[in-house]
């Protein structure tokens, strides 16, 4: 099905809508204690060898974790090397961790360059290296790569970095065992369950110690050893998703050593975990609803001509797939989970819309979701060999050692509430009793501690953008982290997920380019339409 007047806008966006299971495998929450104490001065004096280090640089191919990567990392021009930092920073002299580091050299004259543009593109989980080397082909023309060293880091736990977290087997992947949480998805959940999920991590990861090593305050200390490392007396930074988390938890925790920080698609600093979730169903169910709208311009539409009708419709397609998975490629089935996920991955980019609505059609007159599941494994790391990254295995950790655990009931309460307001998401299924936590068992307290970024003092101008459409961090979240930092805020009108420096909004890439480059935030009430 296409529509033609918007023909140009409708294209794959394979690479920037990565974070797309976020509504069925992230674990997102808040309320968590206070951060770790800063270390004795004698961790202190021990931390001098990993800001002294110097990286070796080298070809990129042996750093390659999925396929995806190994067609990037081919490219001429990259360099790759692994940073060492501690794993636990308050012990620096004991275990380390090698973190994987990506460099596009900057392209213009050696006298105008700035420094490094660091960069982290969400999940958590994803990786950095992948998208900066992604993103080096649409900014090849662009005053930022001309200006700075585009820098992709795989924060610990994450695909290059060593340890990394892995937790499920490609196998069980494929079968849609691999199961986190209830929010959003299908089937009971027991405390046999959450402790055999720590076990199975613990195991494939390298230990307990390194599941609790993997928090977002520990990555924001990596980052300062690379800021030093690479040379830059302060850090340049582009977060997206997840990545405002990161970038913001690094203002707070080093204000006086930013240059710039462009935070895009924003975690909502503020947020306690469930105000968290319900928002980003809230956004999700949304879409959803935009997904019909447009598809009803069509006789084709499998959701019907009644944009109204259109989750019930949807409903009646997707919840039988709870007992009864279908066929879905060469020796392959698709579970409600995996159909849901497709779905829900082509709502990040209003360009993936069609594709989602053609695996429905799909579904509905041919009973199959080969589309669907292509969709799935597209936006959760499965690539054309049979292999998955390791995103959704750190994205678990990650937001495991982030965010408060929920007990069952509050857990089951979520889950009522998520049926409520985003009832596209739901099975069908009575599960009463038979909830939990994906990360009660974890074995080290969070550490992020809720709200954060708040009353930071001595921070440099800083830019947040925010999309008014944004189906995973709504509008307001954004709003939020602007007034926490005092930002300056981007408004962004548009149906989408993310959007500076990927070459779809000029108006978007020109503001950051030049906040990066002459640190000129955009003017109040500014706005970007797409």
């Amino acid at each position: 099905m296409r529509h033609t007047d918007q023909t140009t806008r409708r294209r794959s966006g394979r690479v920037f809508a990565l974070a797309a299971l976020g509504i069925i495998a992230m674990v997102l929450s808040a309320c968590a204690p206070p951060s770790s104490p800063d270390p004795a001065p004698s961790a202190s004096a021990a931390l001098d060898e990993f800001y002294a280090q110097e990286l070796e640089f080298t070809g990129c191919a042996e750093f390659a974790q999925t396929e995806a990567a190994s067609q990037f990392f081919a490219a001429e021009g990259l360099e790759c090397a692994h940073l060492a930092v501690p794993m636990d920073y308050s012990s620096p002299s004991e275990e380390r961790m090698q973190i994987g580091v990506l460099r596009v050299p900057a392209q213009g004259n050696p006298d105008e360059r700035i420094g490094s543009l660091v960069m982290n593109p969400g999940g958590p989980g994803e990786s950095g290296m992948l998208i900066a080397a992604a993103l080096s082909l649409r900014l090849a023309e662009s005053p930022v790569l001309q200006r700075f060293d585009l820098i992709g880091v795989d924060p610990r736990g994450v695909g290059a970095s060593t340890p990394s977290i892995r937790c499920f087997t490609d196998a069980e992947r494929d079968a849609g065992a691999a199961k986190t949480t209830l929010v959003g998805a299908s089937g009971a959940w027991t405390q046999e369950d959450t402790a055999a999920l720590v076990d199975k991590c613990a195991h494939a990861s390298g230990g307990e110690d390194v599941l609790a090593a993997v928090g977002t305050r520990d990555a924001a200390r990596d980052l300062d050893v690379l800021r030093a490392v690479l040379g830059d007396e302060k850090l340049t930074f582009f977060g997206m998703s997840y990545g405002t988390r990161l970038g913001a938890v690094y203002a707070e925790q080093f204000p006086d050593r930013v240059r710039a920080l462009v935070l895009d698609g924003a975690v909502d600093p503020r947020a306690d975990g469930e105000g968290q979730r319900l928002a980003t169903f809230s956004g999700f169910q949304r879409s959803f609803e935009q997904v019909a709208a447009y598809c009803a311009q069509s006789v084709e539409c499998p959701l019907g001509s009644d944009p109204d009708q259109a989750t019930r419709m949807f409903q009646e397609l997707v919840q039988p797939l709870v007992n009864e998975p279908v066929p879905a490629g060469e020796g392959r089935t698709a579970t409600f989970d995996q159909v849901i996920g497709g779905v829900g991955g082509s709502l990040y980019a209003e360009e993936s819309w069609d594709a989602a609505i053609a695996g429905i059609a799909q579904l509905k007159h041919e009973g199959r979701a080969d589309q669907l599941l292509a969709l799935n494994d597209l936006y959760t790391g499965r690539g054309g060999d049979g292999t998955w990254s390791t995103f959704l295995d750190a994205n678990l950790a990650i937001n495991c050692m982030d965010e408060e655990r929920r007990t069952p009931a509050a857990e089951e309460k979520l889950r009522a509430q998520a049926v409520a307001i985003s009832p596209w998401l739901d099975s069908g299924e009575d599960v009463i009793g038979s909830t939990r936590h994906a990360c009660e068992g974890w074995p080290a307290a969070p550490t992020l501690g809720l709200p954060y970024a708040q009353d930071i003092t001595g921070l440099p101008d800083t830019l947040v953008i925010s999309i008014t459409g944004d189906p995973s961090t709504p509008y307001e979240g954004g709003v939020s982290l602007a007034e926490s930092l005092g930002s300056a805020l981007l408004t962004v009108e548009g149906e989408r997920h993310t959007i500076a420096l990927q070459g779809i909004s000029p108006c978007v890439d020109q503001a950051v380019a030049d906040y990066l480059i002459d640190l000129r935030v955009p003017q109040a009430d500014a706005r970007c339409t797409l």
